[in-house]
């Protein structure tokens, strides 16, 4: 197929079109069952099996210790916003919240609603261009967890380094899951919505800690219980079927790359090759994020103007490079180059950048 565009969102996200052909082979006859598998019940033997290697999948991949479940929820990343300190804050107890950008703040706000938050570190005073250090931190007494995001989406800001703190860490990796090793012994929990890296929209990926399942609060609907679905296998009610289908196809396309570190790799020279092109156009290209805290998956720059920076958006969509356009909450550009996104389009885009400040000078 010669006519795939280099897709730049934010999310959904590109997938591995490999993965895409294969779906589409199996779409409206899944194994010679005469239908789909999304038309199957999800209690028959197709999608057990289908459920079962997908978590099976995710424990390897992602190098999860084995007193880790993993769970596959509806709600995508924000109903963890509520469901973490529903679950986990006992009275007496604190969340405690790195203010990094948008998707903290979100974080910060739900978790209000449901038991006593506090702000470890802000990061307004600084724009949102970067990330804490550890010694930066305020911890109070009687912390639960510290509730990081790992990598903000529409700041382009990530932790370069994990937070060192002596409580238990909780991740947002939403937009960066599975491009770097995480260390486990760190988390408590770790989870993000499957649609930046992982799959389509329509599912969160949570990582748990099985003992802390012991002394979650009992005293909310089923649904919310992280407890219950660790029981039932992410089967309490019809899961998600479709995202953890696909889920399991990247999964396995994901393995057969190299794993955490071939991914690692390439999130690495990606962004390295198109923060040199911004780094090396004598300013016409700018990124608002310190060097230290860039991200490798979402990298966002300015151009001299904001009229320069619709007509580059325009230009660059007419040459197949599409949803360059930052964020409606802080303008600009960015490109999301996730782990399905081929080098090539990286190259595709450099080379267009060059060319349009050759142009527009």
């Amino acid at each position: 197929m010669t006519n795939r565009k280099h897709n730049f969102s934010a999310g959904p996200c590109t997938l591995p079109f490999e993965v895409l052909e294969e779906a589409q082979s199996e779409f409206v006859d899944y194994q010679g069952a005469g239908m789909s598998l999304i038309e199957m019940s999800h209690r028959g033997v197709h999608f057990d099996a289908v459920a079962d290697e997908a978590m099976k999948m995710s424990m390897e991949v992602f190098e999860v210790p084995e007193d880790f479940s993993v769970l596959f929820l509806q709600g995508g990343a924000i109903l963890q916003f509520s469901m973490i300190p529903m679950n986990l804050l006992h009275n007496g107890q604190k969340g405690a919240y790195v203010n990094s950008g948008t998707w903290a703040k979100g974080a910060i706000t739900d978790a209000k609603q449901y038991g006593e938050v506090y702000t470890a570190w802000d990061g307004a005073e600084n724009n949102y261009s970067r990330m804490p250090s550890s010694d930066e931190l305020q911890m109070q007494d009687n912390t639960r967890y510290l509730h990081i995001t790992t990598n903000e989406t529409i700041g382009g800001i990530r932790f370069a380094e994990w937070p060192d703190v002596d409580v238990p860490l909780i991740g947002d990796m939403s937009s960066e899951y599975m491009a770097r090793p995480i260390p486990w012994e760190k988390f408590d929990m770790v989870y993000g919505g499957a649609q930046k890296n992982l799959g389509p929209a329509g599912m969160a990926v949570v990582f748990v800690r099985k003992s802390i399942l012991e002394n979650t609060n009992q005293n909310i609907g089923r649904y919310l219980r992280y407890d219950i679905h660790e029981s039932k296998d992410s089967m309490f009610n019809t899961p998600p079927v479709f995202p953890i289908y696909m889920f399991g196809k990247v999964l396995k396309w994901m393995k057969k790359e190299g794993g955490l570190a071939a991914m690692e790799a390439k999130a690495s020279k990606k962004s390295s090759a198109l923060y040199n092109a911004i780094d090396q156009s004598d300013g016409y290209y700018n990124c608002p994020v310190e060097v230290a805290s860039r991200s490798h998956m979402n990298v966002v720059f300015r151009l001299p103007s904001e009229e320069l920076e619709k007509k580059f958006i325009a230009e660059s969509a007419n040459e197949g490079l599409l949803n360059l356009k930052g964020h409606r909450s802080v303008g600009g550009c960015r490109a999301s180059i996730y782990n399905a996104l081929p080098y090539e389009s990286v190259t595709a885009l450099t080379q267009f950048m060059e060319a349009f400040r050759a142009a527009n000078s």
